[in-house]
């Protein structure tokens, strides 16, 4: 007699292929694309410093890379670069392009690596953002950075550890890390959370709003099971909009946001979310949404939308920064 499988088994192997898959694409569209000549750091007068330890806590050895221009002078402005993949995949390798960019464009970028899902849930991965935000407060000077402009950006995953971290840094809170960024006393001076997941919890109001594609349904679910902790723990920084959304004025003046978003990114919502928050505190949000561009789009560099997302990206900064 054939058994069936019960409809909990057949969901779980279809959420564990379908990440393998996702995980896989991402990985070898990245590795493919650091074997053009282009990519090369040194074609771009760009040099790279590898695996350079952040923390060794909680028995993990945590690193990230240091990407500066090769003929830059003066203290340069900062990027702390917090990769995307839903809390659970991809790393600093995989995010090369994202350092590449920011780092021809000027600026000291340290890109970092962080505990995964589900093996690590929240609050690992912001734990270990703290950490890489407090290693960079007490180490940018030597790289020849200048604290007084840093910025704090990351897409998907990354761009909700972003605006937890800029969070941090402009309210006093209980949490261990939020106290460890906030007792440095650096503030960034912009943040660019791109394509954000804002709120993990309740992924399931993206199909509320509209019919979604099963196996993006899957990956959503995939995203707040894997990354969210069991039982009563409170995971509030999980869903840096919602506590934004409450309205309780930050101890420090909020940074700047840039909120790029694609039509067809099924997370636009949460960025719409995310500047009306930011405007009701009186912080400056700028939302700019491309037509017809899918979640991450300006990962692909050679498209046009991406690069028009980079320009305006830049010409953000050069305000912000100045």
């Amino acid at each position: 007699m054939r058994s069936r499988l019960s409809p909990e088994r057949i969901a779980y192997a279809r959420s564990a292929v379908g990440g393998v898959l996702v995980d896989g694409f991402f990985r070898h569209t990245s590795r493919l694309a650091s074997l053009h000549p282009k990519a090369r750091p040194e074609a771009h007068g760009v040099v790279v410093e590898r695996d350079v330890v952040y923390s060794r806590s909680r028995g993990t050895a945590n690193s990230l890379d240091v990407w500066r221009p090769r003929e830059a002078k003066g203290p340069l402005p900062i990027v702390l670069y917090v990769h995307g993949g839903g809390f659970r995949i991809l790393s600093k390798d995989t995010h090369w392009v994202m350092a590449l960019s920011f780092a021809r464009q000027g600026f000291l970028v340290f890109n970092i690596d962080y505990r995964l899902a589900p093996e690590h849930r929240y609050p690992a991965a912001l734990e270990d953002c703290a950490e890489a935000y407090a290693w960079v407060a007490e180490n940018a000077a030597r790289h020849g950075g200048d604290l007084s402009r840093l910025v704090l950006a990351g897409e998907s995953a990354g761009a909700n550890l972003v605006t937890s971290m800029a969070i941090a840094a402009s309210y006093e809170r209980s949490e261990p890390f939020a106290k460890r960024i906030f007792d440095t006393g650096v503030v960034p001076r912009a943040v660019l959370p791109a394509c954000g997941i804002f709120q993990v919890s309740d992924v399931e109001r993206f199909g509320r709003r509209r019919r979604l594609p099963t196996w993006l349904m899957d990956r959503l679910v995939e995203v707040s099971s894997s990354y969210l902790p069991h039982g009563d723990e409170k995971a509030e920084l999980a869903d840096p909009v919602v506590v934004l959304e409450r309205g309780e004025r930050p101890a420090r003046p909020l940074p700047p946001f840039f909120l790029p978003c694609g039509t067809k990114d099924p997370l636009l919502d949460d960025t719409r979310r995310l500047g009306k928050a930011l405007e009701a505190l009186g912080a400056k949000a700028e939302v700019a949404i491309y037509p017809g561009e899918p979640h991450a789009f300006h990962a692909f560099v050679f498209r046009e939308q991406a690069r028009r997302c980079w320009r305006d990206s830049f010409r953000f900064l050069d305000r912000a920064l100045v």
